[in-house]
């Protein structure tokens, strides 16, 4: 019975894969001539601690479990809490400090002093290559696209689907001054109609100052990839923001490593820290943080309070839904921790974080 499901496994994924090669035969990855803080080698980026290759056997067994083991809970049996919002609504918030507004997954608008900024934009139904299959949204965004004012800045973490929608920034190329990605990711964007010009392209360390504050794109654990033929040839990494009055820093995906603790050295503290807070499994420990280290990450960039993000909106892993919630509660509650677990479409600001609200159990 496990060859069967081994062989119908990998037959599986081998017409995925065709599948994916075929959506990406366009894609451009440029070249990367210049001498780079990220470790880069053989046109490949590399963590700092570089990651243990799984075997093919082990390979095999992860795609078994994905199209056999059973899921369970993975998707809510309750409405997800979503406050619907409008231009006028963000038009009415005052110019003076920093807004936020989780939108889902990880995708976070800012107004940022009379900007407004967009982080990991994803705003179509699956973080997928298609819109037929793949992880499908839990609920639909707060707002849409179209009813965004006008962006100053979206800012990109990495390439994967649940980060870079392809569709999303066919839509915000219009409307957007500044697309700030990292290395190798200007490819793809140029490729889907975006001018060069509109595109700044980060390394690990790199700084932007910009008229609202300073921006710095800072290293992280993690890989890139959208086919089967550019893997980590784009670099992924977090982003600090520093205005004048505010900090906060954005994970993107990581495993959990020193590179928090130096982020922090470096630029913290933080008045507030978006973490990654979902996807983990025991079968990429080291690319995705479990909850208890999301929050030792938060105490490594020494933050003041944390927001899980990374969760609540699509089926990623294999954990129950509402798992990341209940761990990193338990967990910032014996690490005196404070957390703010904002709806979705909630518009709060720096100054007043939401508190601690368990809507992931409401009915």
């Amino acid at each position: 019975m496990f060859i069967i499901k081994l062989l119908v496994a990998l037959v599986l994924a081998l017409a995925l894969a065709i599948y994916i090669v075929n959506l990406n035969i366009k894609s451009k990855v440029p070249a990367i001539t210049d001498a780079t803080s990220a470790p880069y080698k053989n046109a490949k980026f590399h963590n700092t601690s570089p990651r243990q290759p799984m075997a093919f056997t082990d390979t095999a067994a992860l795609w078994v479990r994905f199209f056999t083991e059973k899921k369970v809970d993975t998707t809510p049996n309750i409405t997800i809490p979503v406050r619907k919002m409008n231009r006028a609504d963000l038009e009415a918030l005052s110019n003076d400090t920093l807004h936020l507004v989780k939108l889902g997954h990880s995708s976070i608008l800012l107004k940022v002093y009379g900007e407004y900024w967009l982080i990991d934009p994803v705003f179509s139904d699956r973080a997928s290559p298609f819109q037929f299959a793949g992880p499908k949204r839990f609920h639909q965004p707060p707002i849409s696209l179209e009813a965004l004012p006008p962006i100053d800045k979206v800012l990109i973490s990495h390439n994967h689907y649940d980060h870079l929608d392809k569709a999303s920034i066919q839509v915000l190329l219009a409307k957007t001054q500044q697309f700030l990605v990292p290395k190798g990711v200007d490819g793809d964007l140029v490729n889907w109609g975006v001018e060069a010009n509109k595109i700044i392209t980060f390394d690990w360390w790199q700084e932007l100052q910009t008229s609202q504050g300073l921006v710095a794109f800072t290293p992280t654990q993690h890989f890139s990839g959208r086919g089967m033929g550019d893997g980590n040839a784009t670099l992924w990494g977090a982003w600090v923001i520093k205005t004048p009055q505010e900090s906060i820093f954005f994970s993107g995906d990581s495993g959990y490593f020193q590179g928090f603790k130096e982020t922090g050295d470096k630029y913290g503290p933080f008045d507030l820290t978006l973490i990654e807070t979902g996807a983990y499994d025991a079968d990429w420990a080291d690319i995705h943080m479990k909850p208890e280290e999301s929050v030792q990450a938060h105490i490594d960039l020494k933050g003041k309070v944390m927001m899980p993000i990374h969760n609540g909106t699509f089926d990623l892993a294999f954990h129950t839904w509402h798992d990341p919630f209940d761990r990193v509660v338990v967990e910032s509650e014996r690490r005196n921790v404070t957390l703010s677990t904002p709806e979705f479409g909630q518009i709060f600001s720096i100054n007043t974080l939401p508190p601690l609200t368990p809507w992931w159990k409401s009915e």
